[in-house]
């Protein structure tokens, strides 16, 4: 190994050692590494580290995030060599953008269950069903969903513990008693299909293993293309992901609709979606035209009609 790959092996070694997961960083900087050898260069500098976070085929924000990565790494090998640049915060600033999410009506959602339900053996389809179910009606991510261990879902208090969120949260998210129902049905049916698991997930394969994402998502287009899109939305992209923004535009126009101060009661949404930033929770407020028209109103009300 080189040197440079000796000290970005030691830099990942010690934030993993922290809690830091970095895996699309431990792919990119080994690549960023590689890139300075190509160059000649025997440690990270400003102009090389624009280059290489600004090769085409990728967004403005991107670029900014594979420039943070390298601003990471620079900050460690300067406590090495105070000679390693370290790239100022404000090289390559992009705003943040998010795409609009895609919101499944109740419709798709009942029609994916069902596809779901119908895969073969019936172990693999009440799993998938399940799984489905459990992210439409609770709003987890599929990573968290897949990463529930048995002890993690409390039947009894009706409550599952996420231990790894994103950004490595733990949080409890109670679901409602329909909900709690299905899983203890699933649970049954596990167990009689596969009583010595070999791992202590609680959504399992066939043969016993935790369901990986990759296969969760290759699962999940052949199930999709099986419902049909909304009319108008044909070439939208639905990702399993948009189930979780279906359940938080749905909760926000249930609270719309019952009169409750979305203001007040937006903190509970981001605690209970594991957000670590409420504005992640406002940003729903853009997703369906009816909540759009909420915000319309009240920057109309707030201007005195001036709008």
């Amino acid at each position: 190994m080189t040197v440079l790959e000796d000290r970005l092996a030691e830099y990942l070694h010690v934030r993993r050692q922290l809690g830091f997961k970095l895996k699309l960083d431990g792919y990119l900087l080994a690549d960023f590494v590689a890139f300075l050898e190509t160059a000649g260069a025997e440690r990270i500098t400003n102009d090389l580290s624009v280059l290489w976070a600004r090769r085409p085929g990728a967004s403005a924000r991107y670029h900014m995030e594979r420039l943070s990565m390298v601003r990471g790494f620079a900050r460690y090998l300067a406590t090495i060599d105070p000679a390693s640049e370290i790239p100022p915060v404000d090289l390559l600033h992009a705003r943040e953008t998010r795409n609009a999410p895609y919101l499944y009506c109740e419709r798709e959602i009942g029609e994916l269950i069902a596809a779901a339900a119908a895969l073969t053996p019936a172990q693999r389809g009440a799993t998938y069903r399940t799984v489905i179910g459990v992210m439409a009606t609770s709003g987890l991510r599929i990573g968290e969903t897949l990463a529930l261990d048995r002890d993690d879902v409390d039947l009894d208090s009706g409550v599952l513990h996420i231990r790894d969120g994103k950004g490595r949260r733990h949080r409890d998210v109670p679901v409602h008693h329909t909900t709690i129902q299905v899983l203890r049905d699933y649970a049954r049916l596990r167990d009689r299909a596969c009583p010595r698991p070999e791992t202590p997930a609680f959504f399992i394969s066939t043969i016993g293993a935790r369901i990986t994402a990759s296969r969760f998502h290759k699962t999940f287009r052949k199930l999709i293309a099986q419902v049909d899109p909304q009319p108008g939305r044909e070439q939208a992209h639905r990702r399993p992901h948009d189930l979780r923004h279906a359940f938080a535009v749905r909760t926000l126009l249930g609270w719309h609709h019952a009169g409750v101060d979305i203001d007040r009661a937006m903190p509970l949404l981001s605690t209970y979606l594991g957000h670590s930033n409420p504005s992640s929770s406002y940003w729903y407020l853009e997703a369906s035209p009816e909540l759009m028209a909420l915000v319309a109103n009240r920057l109309d009300n707030a201007l005195g009609g001036r709008s």
